[in-house]
């Protein structure tokens, strides 16, 4: 009868306990254990407990392998982890270094502005000199424009008398003086452009070792005005001192000046002298008997230059002014003969008129002639 004890002289095995091997139960029961005999039967037929030993050490070995690869796995994440995050840290870093820096920057050029700025009063300030200087540049633009209009439109004229005109053959409709009193008929208007080459006579210099002949009006060359012109004409100028403008100003352009007002005489003189005076008709329906307004300086039945009573059809402007003053046919017709001589003077000095000496000067003569005649009262008649 078996007690339960084997013997060992029975060739079993020891009992299980001896070999700690891990079970699991899979069965239903919740705590089922198998006798040591039950084992014992079951493994009767492997190979010994060497060999459950081994599988047991083989399951240890390959559960500490996976336990290291799994452990270096995760160390290399981790490194590549804290890498990535240090280089973040670093991006991190520089790009609020940038930012400090950019509104550092933006700080001081806020400040800057600031300060910069003007204050309300010096901005009205700066807004109102600019509109004066652009308001200034406005009209010296436009003044500029009508001057280049003026003097081309006497470059064209004076170009038609000079191609149309010479020494040997003057145009006669040009020069109503060539005309016959018949057919001359009375001169209308102001004439700005004269004649290079009217009512020539065949005298020549007589430095030049020629004899002066006289011609059928009886005109002969003045030695010393002569003179004085050839050595003004040399090198021509607008010097008043030179000697043959100082006598020209002396014996005509003065006197011929010369009016009862003389504050008045001497703006116009001045305004003359400077090309800046302009002469106007004034339109028949505005000729009233009563005084016109202040800014015009008097009424179209005084003249402002002599303060006689006199019917005015012209007034005259100085400069940029925009007054106004009304003069009689008698005080422009003075007016008209000094600038048709300085308008000539003037071609001469720019190289505009092409002639010899002697007719330059014989018309510059009959010029100083209608400045004598108007300086004496004698003004054409206008229709």
């Amino acid at each position: 009868m078996w007690s339960g004890q084997p013997h060992p002289d029975e060739g079993h095995p020891p009992p299980l306990e001896a070999v700690p091997v891990p079970w699991k139960s899979v069965g239903p029961c919740k705590s089922h254990r198998e006798s040591p005999r039950g084992l014992a039967e079951t493994s009767g037929g492997e190979e010994g407990p060497a060999a459950a030993q081994l599988d047991v050490l083989r399951l240890r070995s390959s559960s500490m392998e996976i336990r290291e690869k799994g452990s270096e796995f995760l160390k290399e994440e981790l490194h590549k982890a804290q890498k990535e995050l240090k280089l973040k840290d670093e991006e991190c870093e520089r790009l609020s270094k940038v930012r400090e820096q950019l509104e550092r920057e933006l700080e001081e050029l806020t400040a800057s502005l600031f300060e910069s700025l003007p204050s309300p009063q010096e901005a009205h300030k700066m807004v109102r000199e600019a509109n004066m200087k652009q308001a200034a540049s406005e009209k010296q633009l436009k003044e500029a424009r009508g001057k280049i209009d003026m003097l081309q439109a006497e470059v064209s004229a004076l170009k038609t008398l000079v191609l149309t005109s010479t020494p040997a053959s003057p145009n006669r409709e040009l020069h109503p003086q060539l005309l016959s009193p018949t057919k001359a008929g009375p001169r209308k208007g102001h004439l700005r452009h004269k004649s290079t080459g009217s009512t020539l006579c065949p005298a020549v210099c007589p430095a030049a070792g020629h004899t002066l002949t006289l011609d059928k009006e009886g005109k002969e060359v003045d030695t010393t005005l002569f003179a004085e012109f050839q050595a003004w004409r040399e090198s021509p100028t607008l010097d008043k001192t030179c000697p043959f403008l100082e006598r020209v100003y002396r014996e005509d352009v003065g006197p011929c000046l010369d009016f009862t007002m003389r504050e008045l005489s001497a703006l116009v003189r001045a305004a003359v002298e400077d090309n800046t005076l302009t002469i106007e008709p004034v339109a028949s329906q505005s000729l009233p008997t009563v005084k016109v307004a202040t800014v015009e300086f008097g009424s179209t039945n005084t003249c402002a230059l002599s303060g006689l009573a006199r019917a005015c059809r012209h007034r005259i402007r100085l400069g940029d002014s925009e007054s106004h003053y009304y003069i009689s046919p008698s005080s422009r017709a003075r007016i008209t003969a000094v600038c048709n001589f300085f308008t000539y003077i003037r071609y001469i000095q720019q190289g505009l008129v092409r002639q010899e000496a002697e007719p330059m000067f014989w018309e510059i003569t009959r010029l100083r002639k209608e400045m004598s005649l108007a300086k004496l009262g004698f003004f054409p008649q206008e229709a």
